[in-house]
């Protein structure tokens, strides 16, 4: 990857639906040129694909929650039970395998204190090997995810 493949990565990751026209104008490519890096970024897996970055507040979540999850066993088994059943519920919005304290980091969102505890009685509490949880509210969030940095070391 060279500096002009951190450019495109950079608008694109601040923009996806920039056109290529104008993508190429701004790193100072033809179109042409600009379309055969972007289709090379995409086979190479740096760009994994295209989302649209909703706004949880505009879909009425109200809270956001961290939950640290500790199991009861360290098995590949356990790992596996608990990751299966976290993939089939559709509440936990992103799952983390961490090192540290805990073995597991949630992120849900929810429309407010009602709703996150029927999550947490509909689904939270019956994952499988559960040994702890530990729930951690945001009060705001102080800097958004806004993508990954790329191409400093260039």
């Amino acid at each position: 990857m060279d500096k002009i493949d951190a450019k495109i990565l950079t608008a694109i990751q601040k923009d996806c639906r920039i056109p290529i026209a104008t993508l190429a104008d701004k790193i100072g490519l033809s179109p042409s040129a600009c379309h055969r890096r972007v289709k090379i970024l995409e086979s190479g897996g740096q760009i994994a694909g295209y989302v649209a970055r909703l706004d949880p507040k505009a879909l009425g979540y109200s809270i956001e929650i961290f939950m640290e999850i500790t199991l009861t066993s360290q098995s590949e088994e356990a790992f596996d039970k608990f990751e299966t059943a976290v993939k089939a519920t559709p509440e936990i919005s992103e799952c983390y395998f961490m090192a540290g304290q805990a073995d597991y980091l949630l992120r849900i969102v929810a429309k407010n204190v009602a709703d996150y505890e029927r999550i947490h009685r509909s689904a939270l509490s019956r994952l499988p090997g559960v040994a702890h949880m530990q729930s951690n509210f945001t009060l705001r969030t102080v800097r958004p995810w806004r993508g990954y940095p790329v191409g400093e070391n260039l």
